[in-house]
């Protein structure tokens, strides 16, 4: 009797979309600390279990050194993360400033920037990429730099007309007449009115600067081929998928999708919980 009185309130789209986005939280999370939980004798060169297919011992099966692919999958993703987390901090900070000083620092700059956010729009990323890895040499450092000086633009675009509309507002212009300072109302009113956007772009921006980076590694212009990067792996495993060793391509290739789409998915809600006009979906 008691049972039948209590009302049973379903999840509603927004509750669902938090409970999704902890779970791929969890689910990076797990990735990234596995990476440092697991022994490292494990990719040392053992020519005894050479070649083997996935089995119970070595789930991702060994290459042609013996080495366990599951755990230098892991490793690699872990690395792809951290390599994607610095490019597309990078990337976020020089869209919001650029962004900002469009829409705050008078027409000259305003039109300096949007010509610079056109120029950029209109070469593809991973062209671009690539000619500044190639400047730089390559490795860790032309990676991270060559990843944050390409994917500032769309979001660069965003920021300056969020920026642009709320400086028009009503309560921004009582505040300039009162003379707060521009700083001060940087801070306090548009800031925190783009915070969402810039998070939003940032999560949005996130897998492409995983996989452009797994990308150029695997043309050989990214990481080292000494460090267990998903593109150095699949790169080295072109050379062994004919001879019938398929499972040193499909695992990390197939887990690269897995982690990139986590993140794509995470950026796609996220809107979800910031928009307060879906809050009862």
């Amino acid at each position: 009797m008691i049972h039948s009185h209590i009302k049973r309130f379903p999840l509603n789209r927004r509750q669902w979309t938090m409970i999704s986005i902890l779970f791929a939280f969890v689910f990076l999370v797990v990735v990234i600390l596995s990476s440092f939980l697991l022994d490292e004798g494990r990719i040392a060169t053992n020519l005894q279990n050479r070649n083997s297919p996935p089995s119970p011992t070595h789930l991702f099966g060994t290459d042609w050194l013996g080495r366990d692919m599951f755990t230098r999958t892991v490793m690699g993703l872990s690395l792809s993360i951290w390599v994607g987390l610095i490019g597309a901090i990078g990337s976020a900070s020089i869209a919001l400033f650029l962004g900002m000083a469009a829409a705050t620092m008078g027409k000259a700059a305003d039109y300096l920037i949007s010509w610079l956010i056109d120029l950029f729009l209109s070469v593809p990323h991973l062209v671009t990429l690539i000619l500044i890895a190639f400047t730089l040499g390559g490795g860790f450092k032309g990676i991270v730099i060559g990843l944050a000086l390409t994917h500032w633009p769309s979001l660069a675009r965003v920021i300056r007309a969020e920026v642009m509309q709320v400086r028009s507002a009503e309560f921004v212009q009582v505040s300039r007449n009162m003379g707060k300072s521009q700083w001060w109302i940087a801070m306090h009113h548009i800031l925190p009115h783009i915070f969402p956007q810039l998070l939003i772009g940032f999560m949005l921006m996130f897998p492409h600067v995983i996989l452009h980076e797994a990308a150029v590694t695997f043309l050989g212009l990214g990481m080292s081929p000494h460090e267990p990067a998903i593109g150095i792996i699949l790169s080295e495993s072109m050379k062994y998928i004919s001879s019938g060793m398929w499972w040193l391509a499909f695992f990390p290739g197939l887990c690269l999708l897995v982690i990139v789409r986590a993140f794509d998915y995470i950026g796609e809600n996220l809107r979800m919980l910031i928009d307060p006009a879906r809050a009862h979906d």
